[in-house]
């Protein structure tokens, strides 16, 4: 007999909502995590991520407030202050998460876990078997092998500076390297955003990434874009960032904000018999199966959609077909809404625009947008635009794409996200009564489709 019914190795969001919902069923589940539980979601990622972003609102807030005849005066940022009490917060979390898998019944390994074979883990020399090994190490953010490389740090080293640095380079215009100098650049940092494309968030739909290369410009963020990164060199002025066209500047701090790879080399998964691709993730079909019997994988490694609640959505999908009836139950990636927490933020779910011309071509599809300054503004000098773009398809319009940039549209993306999911129409957005005045009630009330 096993030792368990299901052994998750990585305690982060996918591990614990794979394990979580096992224990609920009723069945015996470990958890394999050398850290602290929780991930980095909870470590080095989204949630201390969301505390600095909060306190970058506030210090600009607190510049806006005298348009408002709030008389307020921006003294300073106290970072080592509020790197305690986020330190706090955090430590908080993991004791949750903790005393939450003591009381479910869920024992947690401490270690590092290496696949011994399809049905066992071996950690600290130890063994252990399960019916059922759900892989989910999360990712490691890249640093890229350039001469120098050592001298910037990652997103990781991010949450361990216990100053602000004042002269900061953020390599990397993804959802990490925005953010980063986002929220930098309104604690007072001098800012340069480096990168090979040549808009910010150049996945996203062009009406975000556009808005917001504008925007980090306009605040005061140095762009050099796009630029290729070759080296950087220590220098008595600072760390030298260089450019295959020169010196692009000298800094206190660089950060790599490149991307993430899979934590999948040191798992032993040829012992087990799962392939991995060329970038390291392993291939996984829509049931979070590996070409294994009885190893599955979730979460960032796989590839698909590196965002938290995925991980979450997946592994409780998987525990539900694995240890219930429900043996169709998986996680449909289609629609999957994301936010980046920029400055200001940004939203997305669904298809972009060339996507959708790309899909049903062009006569098929119909563009409505808006860019307007929110109230939030309306008395303060410092004026970030807000756009909304609606993509439709089809003669009924079905909006098969949504994309926002602007106050406050991390908070009313899931309300509409869930319209997308649920296929709604053009004329259902326009047949929804309004809330006035918010920035949100311009999507059920845009009118005429764009003219190209």
């Amino acid at each position: 007999m096993a030792d368990f019914d299901l052994i998750a190795i990585g305690g982060g969001s996918g591990g614990l909502a794979v394990a979580e919902k096992a224990a609920q069923l009723g069945r015996r589940a470990a958890i394999v995590e050398a850290g602290e539980l929780g991930g980095t979601c909870v470590n080095n990622g989204c949630v201390p991520k969301k505390i600095m972003w909060y306190a970058a609102n506030l210090a600009q807030a607190t510049r806006d407030a005298p348009g408002f005849g709030v008389q307020a005066r921006l003294e300073g940022i106290d970072w080592p202050g509020l790197v305690e009490r986020r330190e706090g917060m955090i430590d908080n979390i993991n004791r949750f998460w903790n005393g939450h898998a003591e009381n479910l019944g869920i024992e947690v390994i401490r270690g590092f876990g290496r696949m011994a074979d399809a049905h066992t883990v071996e950690v600290n020399g130890q063994r252990y078997t399960a019916e059922h090994i759900v892989l989910a190490p999360g990712g490691e953010p890249i640093v890229p092998p350039v001469p120098g490389a050592d001298l910037g740090i990652t997103s990781d080293g991010f949450f361990e500076l216990t100053e602000r640095p004042e002269r900061v380079a953020v390599i990397g215009a993804g959802y990490i390297g925005v953010e980063l100098a986002g929220m930098l650049r309104s604690l007072g940092s001098e800012v340069t955003l480096a990168a090979i494309e040549e808009r910010a968030l150049a996945r996203f739909d062009p009406i975000v990434s556009e808005t917001l290369t504008h925007q980090l410009e306009a605040d005061g963020v140095h762009l050099q874009l796009p630029c290729k990164v070759e080296k950087l060199e220590q220098t008595d002025d600072g760390i030298a960032l260089c450019s295959d066209e020169g010196c692009v500047g000298h800094y206190d701090t660089v950060i790599w904000a490149v991307g993430r790879k899979p934590r999948t080399a040191e798992l032993g998964l040829d012992a087990a018999g799962v392939e991995t691709a060329a970038d390291g993730t392993v291939p996984v079909d829509a049931y979070q199966d590996t070409g294994v019997a009885g190893v599955h994988a979730i979460g960032d490694i796989t590839g698909q959609a590196a965002l938290t609640p995925v991980a979450i959505a997946a592994g409780r999908r998987l525990a539900e077909r694995l240890f219930t009836e429900r043996t169709d139950r998986h996680l449909d990636y289609e629609n999957i809404p994301t936010v980046v927490f920029s400055h200001p933020p940004a939203g997305a779910v669904g298809l972009t625009e060339p996507e959708a011309r790309e899909r049903f071509g062009d006569q098929a599809v119909t563009i409505y947008e808006t860019r307007f300054s929110a109230m939030r503004y309306a008395l303060a000098e410092h004026k970030p635009e807000t756009a909304m773009k609606l993509v439709c398809a089809g003669d009924d319009e079905k909006v098969v794409g949504l994309h926002m940039i602007g106050d406050a549209v991390d908070e009313m993306l899931q309300g509409f996200a869930v319209a997308v999911k649920a296929g709604l129409t053009k004329a259902d957005f326009d047949d929804t009564v309004a809330i006035h005045p918010t920035s949100s009630e311009e999507l059920v009330t845009l009118k005429t489709p764009r003219e190209d």
